[in-house]
C-alpha cells in the first residue's frame, strides 16, 4: 500500500488559477488549469480538454467540488487518461439573476466570441497545447453540457469529442421553461439556450453539416431521475435518425454532484480514447 501511494504521489499534477484580459467581455476572466506531472520540464505539447461548469457555478467548481485533480491524477497514473491540460473557464456567477452566466453570445455578453477568439488561442499557447482538432475535447455539466454540445456542433473542426453531462440542451420542456423577471439575467441566459438549441440544430442540419458532426465523437450522460433527461434522450434519438453516432448512458441519479463525480470518471477516459494517437 505504501508503495502504491508513493507511486501515485510521484505522478501528481496540479491545478493553477490564471486569468486573461478580455476585450470582448471588457473584463478580466479567470480560469483554472490542470497541469499534469512533468509539465514545463520538457518541450512536450499536450492534448487539451475544456471542462465547463453549470449555471450558478464558477471556474472553481470542478476543482473544489468535482475532485478534478484527484481523478485526473489517478487516471493518468493508470493509463486511462493521457497526460493532458484541462482548462476550466469561468462563465458564471452564483447570483445568476444579477450577474452574467452562459456560454453563448447574448446582449451584453458575447461569451462564445471570447471563448474561441481569446481564451482558446491564449490558453493553448500559454500551456503548451498541441492546438488541433485531434488533440482537443470539450465537456461539461448542465449549462456546461449544453455549451459543450453547441460548441462542438458549431465548431466541429475544433473538437475530437464532446461529453455532455446532464445537459441543458434546449428551453422548450416544461421542466426548464420558466418565466423570469424582465431584465433578469437568468431570463437572458434561458433565452440564449433556446436560441442556440442543440436539438433544433440537429433537426435543421443539412447533409454537409451532418457530415461534419460525424467527425466528432459524442456522449450524452444523464441520470434516470434528472429533470433534463428527456433532452439527452431527444438529441440522441435525433442524431441516430440523422446517422450521427452518439453514445447515451442513463444511470441511476439526479442533477447533482454525486452524479457528476461518476460522470467525470467516464468522461476523461472517453476524451483520451478519442484523441489522435
Amino acid at each position: 500500500m505504501a508503495l502504491g501511494l508513493l507511486s501515485l504521489s510521484a505522478s501528481a499534477g496540479k491545478v493553477v488559477c490564471d486569468s486573461l484580459r478580455s476585450e470582448v467581455l471588457g473584463a478580466q476572466v479567470k480560469f483554472n488549469v490542470y497541469l499534469p506531472d512533468g509539465f514545463g520540464k520538457t518541450q512536450r505539447k499536450y492534448p487539451v480538454i475544456y471542462l465547463l461548469h453549470g449555471l450558478y457555478g464558477t471556474y472553481q467548481d470542478w476543482a473544489s467540488r468535482g475532485s478534478l485533480k484527484a481523478v485526473a491524477d489517478e487516471f493518468i497514473a493508470s493509463g486511462e487518461l493521457v497526460p493532458c491540460v484541462i482548462i476550466m473557464p469561468n462563465a458564471g456567477h452564483p447570483d445568476a439573476r444579477n450577474e452574467w452566466n452562459g456560454y453563448f453570445n447574448m446582449p451584453g455578453w458575447n461569451y462564445e466570441d471570447f471563448f474561441f477568439n481569446e481564451l482558446v488561442p491564449v490558453a493553448e499557447a500559454r500551456y503548451d497545447c498541441v492546438g488541433d482538432k485531434g488533440h482537443r475535447a470539450v465537456m461539461g455539466l448542465s449549462m456546461g453540457g449544453g455549451g459543450s454540445t453547441v460548441y462542438a456542433q458549431r465548431h466541429p473542426d475544433m473538437f475530437s469529442s464532446c461529453y455532455a453531462m446532464s445537459a441543458w440542451l434546449d428551453n422548450e420542456t416544461d421542466a426548464v421553461k420558466k418565466p423570469h423577471a424582465k431584465g433578469d439575467k437568468l431570463q437572458i441566459v434561458a433565452d440564449s439556450v433556446a436560441e442556440h438549441s442543440a436539438i433544433k440544430f440537429v433537426e435543421n442540419a443539412d447533409e454537409a453539416t451532418l457530415a461534419s458532426l460525424r467527425t466528432v465523437k459524442w456522449f450524452f450522460d444523464c441520470g434516470d431521475d434528472d429533470f433534463l433527461l428527456e433532452l439527452s434522450e431527444d438529441i440522441h434519438n435525433k442524431m441516430k435518425a440523422a446517422k450521427v453516432k452518439s453514445e447515451l448512458r442513463v444511470r441511476d441519479g439526479v442533477h447533482n454532484w454525486e452524479y457528476w463525480h461518476t460522470a467525470l470518471r467516464l468522461a476523461l477516459p472517453f476524451a483520451s480514447r478519442n484523441f489522435d494517437k
